[in-house]
C-alpha cells in the first residue's frame, strides 16, 4: 500500500508534465536558462549566447537551481537518447520538467510516510487522495518557476518536523536545526518571502521550547551567511554582475520600491478568500476540523496561518507565494477525514460523514479534470511552434526565417521548440536540417515584419483578415485556445412542468453528450509569404 501511494503522487506529478508539456511566461527565465545550461554548458565563452544576455531585461533569479536541474536532467536525458525516448529538443524540455516533478513528488512521498508514522496509515492514505485529486500543486510541481525550486527544501523541512513517533511530544533537536538551516537557504537563495514562514516557524520552536534561542540564532546566521556567499558566487558569475544576490534585489525592487504592486493589489482577505480555497478546494473545510481535533495539527498549522497572514500585509499578491503551505493543510485535511470516518458506522451521523469525504475527493476529482482541461488548451504558442514544425518537417531544404509574435512566446513557444535551430549538443542531440531562424522581437508591427523581406513565415495574433495581412501572405494554419466553458441549457420552453419533462432532459443530454462544453477560439495564425 505505502508504494502504491509514493507510485500515485508520481504518476499524477507525471501525467499534468505530459499533459501540458508547454510553459507560460513566468516561466520562461529559468526554462532557457535550463536549456542555456544543457547546449552551451557553464564556460565563460559560453555565457553571451545565454538568453539573459542575447535578450536582456529579465528580473534577476539565483542560477543555482537551473544549474542543479540541469546537470541532474543530463545524464538521464542521454540515457533517454540511447532508447529512444528523445527525438527532438522539445523532448529535453518535457525530460527536465519531469525531473524537477520526480523531485518534487518525492519530498511529498517522504511526508506521505512522515505522516504514516505520526498520524496513522489511513491519514497517509487521505493525504496522497487529497494531494493527488487537488489540481494546483500537482500541475505546477513540474514546472521551472522559483516557487516550486523552494517548494522542495521548504515541503522537506517540514517533513523533518512531522518525521517523529505518535506520542513524541518534541522533534530532535537535529531536526530542528536541519529544518531552519533549508528554511533559510531558501529565503535567501530561491524565494524571500519563505523568510515570512521561518519566523513563525522558530516563533514556535521557541515557545515550546524545542530548541534555544541562542542555538536557533546561531544556525540561522552561519546558514543565511553561507548561503549568501554562494549565490553571490554563483550568481555574480551567470550575470556578469559584482557582489549580486538575486533575492535580495527582488526584496528591493518588489518591496522596499513597491514595484510589486505594478502587477495589481489585491485586498488584504484574498489570501484565505480566494487562494487558499482554490487551492486546497475541499480539503480546506477538513483541514480545519482536523485542526480542532488534534492538538498535534495545531502545532504546525499555526505557523503556516501565521505565514499567509505576513504574506497578506503585501499588496500584490498571487496564490504561488503561499504555496508551501498546502501540503501542511492538506495533513491537517488528511487528519480531519480521518476523525470523520471513525465515526461509529452504524449512526446516521456516521454513515454521513463517511460519504461526506468520499463526496470531498470526488469533488476534488471533478474540478481537478476541468482545470487540466482548460490548462490543456490554454498554451497555443506552443501547439503553434509544434504545428509550424509539422508543416515544414517534411518540405524540400529552403531558407526559413520564423517570427513568433508576443502572444506565441509568451504561451509556450520556448527555446526547446526550436527543434530546427541551433544551438545543439553531440550528447543529446544531432543537428537537423535543414536550419531556420526563429526571431521574437517584440518591438517590430506587422508592417516593418511585412517590408523584411528577409521573414518567410510570421505566428502571429494579428488576424489574418486585417488589412496589413490580406496582401503578401496566405495562412497555411491556425491554433485555437481556451476561450470559456459553456453550459448546454435546454430550450424546454413554458412546457418545463409537464410530467415528461425529465424524460425530455435525459433524451438532451444523451443527444447532445454533455452538458458543459469548453469553447475555443482562433488565437494565433501561421502565416507563409506568398512567393
Amino acid at each position: 500500500m505505502s508504494s502504491a501511494l509514493d507510485g500515485l503522487i508520481l504518476a499524477t506529478s507525471f501525467a499534468h508534465v505530459l499533459l501540458s508539456p508547454y510553459t507560460k511566461v513566468e516561466e520562461s527565465f529559468n526554462l532557457h536558462a535550463v536549456h542555456d545550461v544543457l547546449f552551451y554548458g557553464v564556460s565563460p565563452t559560453s555565457l553571451p549566447n545565454y538568453d539573459h544576455f542575447v535578450f536582456p531585461g529579465a528580473v534577476a533569479r539565483s542560477f543555482i537551481p537551473n544549474v542543479a536541474l540541469a546537470w541532474m536532467a543530463s545524464p538521464l536525458l542521454e540515457l533517454a537518447r540511447t532508447f529512444g525516448f528523445v527525438q527532438s529538443k522539445f523532448d529535453l524540455q518535457i525530460g527536465a520538467r519531469l525531473v524537477l516533478a520526480t523531485v518534487n513528488a518525492l519530498v511529498l512521498c517522504s511526508l506521505r510516510r512522515a505522516v504514516s508514522k505520526r498520524f496513522g496509515r489511513l491519514t497517509s492514505v487521505f493525504f496522497a487522495l487529497f494531494t493527488c485529486s487537488q489540481f494546483h500543486v500537482p500541475f505546477w510541481i513540474g514546472r521551472p518557476l522559483s516557487n516550486m525550486y523552494a517548494f522542495a527544501p521548504v515541503v522537506y523541512a517540514f517533513v523533518l518536523l512531522v518525521d517523529r513517533q505518535p506520542n513524541s511530544i518534541y522533534p530532535s533537536k537535529l531536526s530542528v536545526h536541519l529544518s531552519l538551516v533549508l528554511l533559510a537557504f531558501s529565503s535567501v537563495v530561491l524565494r524571500a518571502e519563505v523568510a515570512a514562514l521561518a519566523m513563525p516557524t522558530v516563533l514556535g520552536h521557541l515557545l515550546r521550547r524545542e530548541a534555544t534561542f541562542g542555538g536557533l540564532l546561531r544556525t540561522g546566521l552561519l546558514a543565511s551567511v553561507a548561503s549568501i556567499a554562494f549565490t553571490m558566487a554563483v550568481d555574480s558569475y551567470f550575470w556578469k554582475q559584482r557582489f549580486l544576490w538575486p533575492e535580495f534585489y527582488s526584496i528591493y525592487f518588489n518591496v522596499f520600491e513597491g514595484k510589486s504592486a505594478e502587477w495589481g493589489v489585491s485586498p488584504f482577505h484574498t489570501y484565505f478568500t480566494s487562494s487558499l480555497p482554490k487551492l486546497l478546494l475541499t480539503s480546506l473545510p477538513l483541514s480545519l476540523i482536523g485542526f480542532f481535533v488534534d492538538p498535534r495539527i495545531r502545532s504546525f498549522l499555526l505557523p503556516h496561518l501565521v505565514f499567509v497572514v505576513i504574506m497578506s500585509f503585501l499588496g500584490h499578491k498571487e496564490w504561488r507565494f503561499i504555496v508551501y503551505v498546502v501540503p501542511a493543510f492538506n495533513v491537517a485535511a488528511a487528519r480531519g477525514a480521518r476523525a470523520l470516518v471513525r465515526l461509529r458506522k452504524g449512526s446516521l451521523l456516521g454513515r454521513l460523514m463517511f460519504l461526506a469525504v468520499i463526496f470531498c475527493v470526488g469533488a476534488n476529482l471533478l474540478l481537478t479534470c476541468i482545470f487540466t482541461m482548460s490548462s490543456m488548451a490554454n498554451y497555443p504558442g506552443g501547439e503553434a511552434v509544434r504545428a509550424f514544425n509539422a508543416i515544414h518537417e517534411s518540405k524540400s531544404p529552403q531558407p526559413i526565417h520564423v517570427h513568433v509574435s508576443n502572444l506565441a512566446a509568451q504561451t509556450g513557444a520556448s527555446l526547446f521548440l526550436q527543434t530546427q535551430s541551433p544551438p545543439y549538443s553531440a550528447k543529446l542531440l544531432p543537428a537537423p536540417q535543414p536550419r531556420y531562424i526563429f526571431s521574437t522581437s517584440s518591438n517590430l508591427t506587422i508592417r516593418a515584419l511585412s517590408l523584411d523581406k528577409t521573414i518567410t513565415h510570421l505566428i502571429v495574433e494579428e488576424n489574418p483578415r486585417s488589412r496589413m495581412l490580406s496582401y503578401g501572405w496566405r495562412v497555411v494554419g491556425s491554433v485555437e485556445g481556451f476561450e470559456r466553458w459553456e453550459i448546454n441549457r435546454p430550450d424546454m420552453g413554458s412546457k418545463w412542468l409537464e410530467r415528461d419533462t425529465p424524460a425530455k432532459l435525459l433524451e438532451m443530454i444523451r443527444r447532445e453528450k454533455q452538458l458543459v462544453r469548453m469553447v475555443k477560439s482562433e488565437k494565433l495564425w501561421i502565416l507563409e509569404r506568398d512567393s
